[in-house]
């Protein structure tokens, strides 16, 4: 099973994503039966770490930064991923337009399996440099991924 974050930079919420996500399947002894990945739906910070708050709240948290680097959304990513699973309504809007329409129905929004949060977006700390609240989010929303990818293998 193959999952792919997205968020618009691909320096803030997805890396973290890809890093939180992969930890909890490497906790869940899953490690060869799902991979892990991030990209964004623009290429303007290709080649980049993650944004330094970024990393500031993956260190504090224990996360791995290394060999999380920025590139965009290919071609490639939408075959390759079960699952595309993205922090906004604008990303999400964006990714369907790229897609090829079999590949479509891959795309989610991350808060769409939280109860009550649905609709609700991932916070974009690069605006707010509120990079825990955008740490939280995910925490909150990541294990209930795993629990249904998980009962699908």
């Amino acid at each position: 099973m193959n999952v792919l974050f997205v968020c618009l930079g691909n320096i803030c919420r997805s890396p973290m994503a890809e890093s939180m996500f992969r930890q909890l399947v490497d906790q869940a002894g899953l490690s060869n039966k799902i991979q892990v990945d991030s990209a964004g739906t623009s290429d303007e910070e290709e080649g980049n770490p993650p944004h330094p708050g970024a990393q500031q709240t993956m260190r504090a948290h224990g996360l791995p930064i290394t060999g999380l680097v920025s590139r965009p959304i290919t071609q490639h990513d939408y075959a390759w991923a079960d699952y595309i699973i993205c922090m906004d309504n604008m990303n999400l809007y964006n990714l369907r337009r790229m897609a090829p329409v079999d590949d479509i129905a891959k795309i989610h929004l991350a808060n769409e399996l939280v109860p009550g949060h649905e609709q609700e977006e991932i916070p974009d700390p690069w605006y707010t440099h509120r990079f825990e609240d955008t740490y939280q989010s995910l925490a909150r929303a990541l294990p209930l991924w795993l629990d249904k990818i998980e009962n699908e293998l």
